[in-house]
């Protein structure tokens, strides 16, 4: 029932219009803050997360794997995600603000807040991946109120129409 009504329901996209929105400002805000000040450099994150992984009761790390990930690829190759972070951040919220690849950008939002969240960044990221959630359950409707009613029928006509062709020629 729920889902359905997020999924199909006019009103459930003025809800996840509003949901979308607030996600959208602060991913954009986020990025864009950390564009304009042109300083952003992730080796201080990165280098704590690695020293002071997530443990859990018994003092046992959590996240070993991702630890590992963090010390053999993002440490020695920061400067990816130097330019990745930001960015990612601010074309997350631009495209939540807008409506526009809504589920793409949702998506990608949550891959974010993943990866912080198993660093041991709190803060905001529950509610953050809980509201992401509800907004990429709801597909196409989040971003119906959006650009989106524009460009996913095009994308889907255009591609489409694209793999017909191909296998009519195959």
């Amino acid at each position: 029932m729920f889902n359905n009504f997020i999924r199909e329901n006019k009103i459930g996209a003025g809800i996840i219009t509003v949901l979308r929105l607030y996600l959208g400002y602060a991913w954009f805000s986020a990025g864009l803050g950390k564009l304009k000040s042109g300083a952003f450099d992730a080796s201080g994150f990165l280098g704590n997360a690695v020293a002071n992984p997530v443990k859990g009761p018994d003092g046992n790390v959590v996240y070993g794997w991702y630890v590992n990930f963090l010390e053999s690829f993002a440490i020695p190759n920061v400067d990816i995600f130097n330019f990745i972070v930001p960015w990612g951040e601010t074309l997350v919220g631009l495209g939540l603000m807008l409506g526009c690849l809504t589920t793409a950008a949702m998506f990608f939002g949550l891959v974010m807040n993943f990866s912080f969240f198993l660093a041991g960044t709190v803060s905001h990221i529950p509610t953050d991946l809980f509201l992401g959630f509800i907004i990429l359950t709801a597909g196409y409707n989040a971003g119906r109120i959006g650009l989106d009613r524009w460009v996913v029928p095009f994308i889907r006509k255009t591609v489409l129409k694209g793999k017909e062709t191909a296998k009519q020629h195959a």
